[in-house]
């Protein structure tokens, strides 16, 4: 293969076999389970980047199960997703996630910069109560849990906060061991159509865990919970800051 064709064909790693395809990539009936809810500030201030700032002491516990994803199938992830400004403006900054397949793995830490590590989160109604768990290893991390489809939420108002601009560090090492990105990355959620969003009453436990540090951003208190069913269109991102400029 010569230089011209390496150029042309490099979209992914391994070059002749990429670990995901190119987008757009479109989810169907994307469901979430997110419990937002109060955390110590400092803890907060700890982990967000400038030149984001925390808005308030709150952070977004996410369940989602994806069960039609172009090009990355059917998983589940899990994590934390921080209410931040960015510039004056509101938006949220994904700390940390955890998911259950390769390519989006691959594929959301190659292309967007986000913070996604392999363990077993898991999403599923029981009898009357909406559940979501996650596992590293053998071990339980976190467990969310809700009341089944207790309240009808605005959609109008579901939209808006899906709409807000979504933030990620992302961090892509030269050969030496030093930075040779890292960027602040602006995404948007896009063509989404929501089917269905709920509330109802909700708990969530964290466990500490040495490499899923979830619990170090405790639960204080429970502040609401949202059960969402939307198809949506993951749109590609582009830089905000660049941290090495």
């Amino acid at each position: 293969m010569n230089i011209d064709d390496v150029r042309k064909t490099a979209f992914a790693m391994p070059l002749t076999s990429p670990a995901f395809p190119p987008g757009p990539y479109r989810f169907l009936n994307r469901e979430y389970l997110i419990i937002a809810y109060r955390t110590d500030p400092e803890a907060l201030r700890r982990v967000v980047p400038e030149p984001l700032e925390v808005a308030e002491p709150i952070v977004k516990y996410e369940f989602i199960r994806m069960p039609d994803s172009t090009g990355f199938g059917d998983y589940c992830e899990s994590g934390q997703v921080i209410p931040v400004r960015f510039n004056g403006q509101a938006g949220q900054y994904t700390h940390a996630m955890y998911l259950n397949d390769g390519p989006p793995i691959y594929g959301g830490r190659e292309l967007w910069g986000f913070p996604k590590k392999l363990a077993q989160p898991s999403l599923a109604v029981h009898k009357d109560a909406l559940v979501g768990a996650l596992d590293y290893g053998p071990l339980r991390v976190a467990t969310g849990v809700m009341g089944y489809k207790h309240t009808a939420l605005d959609h109008a108002a579901v939209l808006e906060a899906l709409a807000l601009p979504n933030f990620l560090l992302k961090i892509i090492p030269h050969v030496d061991g030093s930075p040779r990105i890292l960027e602040l990355v602006d995404y948007r959620l896009e063509d989404v159509v929501l089917k269905s969003a709920y509330t109802g009453p909700a708990s969530l436990d964290l466990r500490p865990h040495a490499l899923a540090p979830v619990a170090e951003l405790p639960v204080r208190e429970i502040v609401s919970a949202t059960h969402i069913l939307a198809d949506i269109t993951l749109g590609l991102g582009k830089v905000v800051y660049d941290y090495l400029a």
